[in-house]
C-alpha cells in the first residue's frame, strides 16, 4: 500500500513510500535535497519499518527541531499504529 505524508517543518513538502512485510519500499520526497532524500531512500529500502523509527527519529535538520529523516520515521510510526 502507498501513503503520503505531509511534512511539517523541513523544505520536503510530501513523502511518499510503501510499506510490504512489515519493510520500507519506494521512499520518494517531494522538494527538499533531492540528492540527499534519495540517498535516504536507497539506504532505508527493504528495511524493517520499526529499524528505520529508530535510527531516524530525532535528526534535526540546523536549527530546526525536525529534518527530512525524522519526517519520514514520524510518517511510518503514525500510519502504523
Amino acid at each position: 500500500m502507498q501513503y503520503e505524508y505531509r511534512t511539517s517543518g523541513t523544505c520536503s513538502s510530501i513523502i511518499w513510500f510503501e510499506i510490504e512485510d512489515n519493510k520500507v519500499k519506494n521512499v520518494k520526497y517531494n522538494g527538499g535535497c533531492n540528492g540527499n532524500l534519495k540517498g535516504i531512500g536507497s539506504l532505508v529500502e527493504g528495511m524493517e519499518v520499526e529499524e528505520v523509527i529508530k535510527r531516524l527519529s530525532g535528526i534535526k535538520c540546523g536549527f530546526k527541531g525536525t529534518s527530512c529523516p525524522d519526517q519520514l520515521a514520524r510518517a511510518l510510526s503514525q500510519v502504523t499504529k
